[in-house]
């Protein structure tokens, strides 16, 4: 756990992601990712590192089991975090839905937050996205979109009152599973019909075959995307251009 607190703290201070008096939205799912980040933030604010109030939020989408989220609280209780379980009708409307379910999802899923984050008066929502998640983002921009785009360590939208946090972005998807098997975090399999079945599933395949290829790979494309300074792109071609 020690890692992923020194690179949380790191994300923090490069990016001025929290200042003392913060009240925190923790979007939990009780995955891997959420329930690290969770546990990292209570580990900061045990300790005083960090001066803030965290709530853990729960989305219950419309597939999750009465088990999955009474360990999410028994979790939270444990740690005196208060704990919000919000039902939606999410899975009903993705059933009928001609969009892409998992934009859809995702997007609805985010707005619950933002509204009860809004309501309990936080000023930031953390999301629990790591640097493998900065990696496949990327890749699927680049391909799919012609763009080279990727996660934002912070988003201040101006019709939003809340300020989307990332303070996992430089750890590594491998120290969460380790971390939550030391720790015994309690984590649960992602109940969505679709999971292992989308682009973002099949990006991470490509991305480890080509890890099996070239070891250093995945680091060095994550080093690219985490050190910007270092790129050297193509510029928009000259205003005066006739092309």
């Amino acid at each position: 756990m020690q890692k992923i607190l020194s690179n949380v703290r790191k994300a923090i201070a490069n990016y001025h992601l929290i200042t003392d008096g913060d009240v925190i939205a923790v979007g939990v799912s009780g995955g891997k990712d959420s329930m690290a980040m969770l546990y990292a933030l209570y580990q900061l604010k045990k300790y005083s590192i960090l001066d803030v109030t965290i709530h853990a939020i729960y989305i219950n989408v419309g597939f999750d089991d009465i088990v999955r989220d009474e360990s999410v609280r028994l979790f939270c209780n444990q740690h005196d975090i208060p704990y919000h379980h919000i039902d939606t009708d999410i899975a009903d409307i993705l059933s009928i839905s001609d969009s892409s379910p998992c934009s859809l999802c995702s997007k609805m899923r985010r707005g619950a937050l933002v509204n009860k984050a809004t309501q309990l008066g936080c000023n930031k929502l953390a999301l629990g996205h790591h640097s493998d998640d900065v990696l496949t983002t990327f890749m699927l921009s680049m391909i799919y979109e012609g763009r080279l785009s990727t996660i934002q360590p912070i988003v201040s939208g101006d019709k939003e009152t809340i300020t989307v946090i990332r303070p996992m972005l430089y750890v590594n998807e491998g120290d969460i599973r380790g971390a939550v098997r030391r720790h015994s975090l309690p984590t649960f399999k992602n109940p969505c019909p679709h999971d292992k079945h989308t682009e973002r599933e099949h990006m991470n395949e490509i991305i480890s075959s080509i890890q099996d290829d070239i070891p250093i790979a995945r680091s060095r494309i994550k080093s690219a995307l985490l050190h910007p300074e270092r790129n050297n792109l193509i510029p928009p071609p000259s205003p005066t251009s006739k092309d």
